[in-house]
């Protein structure tokens, strides 16, 4: 059995700890706040970005482009795994490596060939320690995304896929939901499916009438590259996020059960005190008996 000295060490030990976890959990609320600000200034792009390809798509149909082209045969496939460059983080980044490793599982035994871009250390890390090379990799982005990176990123597939070098494109990320919960989800980034486009040109309520400069079937053209470029840079804003909240609820668990932990040694050191000096009593009075006889 431990003694006091042990006991009241441990107590120590786990009070830094909680206040190493509680300070973290304060870091983390703080910048989920930022984070959720980032997205919602982000979105009106977002939806303008879809508003104009509708409008653009209603002028433009039957526009081919190498981004809506799928291909007849499936040889190569990338996944973009986005992952943090921190841990601390619960399950945030086991569950995107999960969901990428079941992704290459699936197409190998299909015989495809799947390459990875890492972004985060984490994803970087696993996928070293599992012998696999990725073809780009991206660090010290997970906490801070901007839509430079989101281009890079895309730059290394838009114009593969143009080229028929790859023939799909993934991406893995945490969904934001709330503060909560996050939610792993993959996406296909390419072909743009085309039913995307037509239910942009369907949905949109503005009927301006446009000048294109050279043509409409031009415009669409640069504006398919950037819509994916929008699609990463949404992905990399929302994992960012649902690492901060993922990254709170793990420390503030943390915390919980450092205050629950603190809360049971407390108890075995005063049992093991009120033990020590019923002991002392126990030997001050059996050498008073013996003193008397």
């Amino acid at each position: 059995m431990p003694n006091l000295r042990d006991i009241k060490n441990r107590i120590g030990s786990v009070e830094s700890t909680r206040q190493i976890t509680r300070t973290m959990e304060m870091v983390a609320t703080a910048k989920i706040k930022r984070a959720q600000e980032k997205i919602e200034s982000a979105r009106p792009y977002a939806l303008s970005m879809m508003e104009v390809l509708g409008n653009v798509a209603r002028y433009a149909k039957g526009a081919e482009h190498p981004l809506l082209e799928e291909h007849p045969h499936r040889l190569r496939v990338v996944v973009i795994a986005v992952t943090s460059d921190r841990g601390l983080a619960g399950a945030f980044n086991s569950n995107i490596l999960r969901m990428t490793e079941n992704v290459i599982r699936d197409e190998t035994a299909e015989g495809v060939k799947v390459d990875v871009i890492a972004v985060g250390k984490k994803a970087a890390g696993y996928f070293k320690y599992r012998g696999i090379e990725p073809i780009a990799t991206y660090r010290d982005i997970s906490d801070k995304p901007t839509f430079v990176d989101a281009k890079s990123i895309a730059a290394h597939v838009i114009e593969a896929y143009a080229q028929e070098e790859i023939d799909a494109v993934y991406v893995v990320f945490n969904r934001f939901r709330s503060v909560a919960e996050q939610r792993p989800e993959i996406h296909q980034l390419l072909p743009i499916e085309r039913r995307v486009v037509e239910e942009a040109a369907e949905g949109s309520d503005v009927r301006a009438e446009y000048t294109f400069e050279p043509d409409a079937k031009s415009v669409l053209r640069r504006l398919l590259p950037t819509y994916v470029e929008t699609l990463v840079f949404r992905a990399l804003m929302e994992s960012a996020a649902s690492e901060h909240g993922a990254r709170r609820t793990a420390m503030k668990s943390a915390t919980d059960n450092a205050s629950d932990m603190i809360v049971t040694l407390s108890r075995s050191y005063n049992r093991a005190r009120q033990a020590a000096i019923t002991n002392e009593i126990a030997e001050i009075v059996g050498g008073a008996a013996a003193l008397e006889e």
